[in-house]
């Protein structure tokens, strides 16, 4: 009797295991483009923002941040405006940057801003 109810025990135990659902796949890890920039000539700088959001968008990007209000709780505050885009890969965000179509304009924001640029890999969920 006892080893029956083991038997059954068992059995039940493995059907359980059997219709349990499977783990979700861990999704790939976005990447990000972070930026401080401090605009020394506003009026040209336009001309680069309105070229570099359609590029953005082309490579899969979107703006999460995209200037707006900050506050420093930690360390030094940013020297300007801050811009994050997140794009679907890491990959993805260093051909955006590394991009012939972004070189062509990059003098844009460099020549009238100064920068500070990181691309970073966000976490795999």
């Amino acid at each position: 009797m006892k080893t029956g109810l083991a038997a059954l025990a068992a059995l039940m135990l493995v059907a359980g295991c059997a219709s349990a659902p499977a783990p979700e796949a861990a999704v790939a890890a976005k990447g990000y483009v972070i930026a401080e920039i401090e605009v020394t000539n506003p009026e040209a700088y336009e001309g680069y923002k309105a070229k570099v959001a359609p590029m953005v968008a082309a490579f899969g990007g979107t703006y999460l941040v995209r200037g707006g209000q900050t506050e420093t709780r930690e360390g030094a505050p940013p020297k300007g405006r801050i811009v994050v885009l997140e794009f679907p890969s890491f990959a993805a965000a260093q051909a955006f940057n590394d991009s012939p179509e972004y070189a062509e304009i990059v003098r844009l924001r460099t020549d009238n801003a100064v920068s500070r640029v990181i691309i970073a890999e966000g976490l795999a969920r």
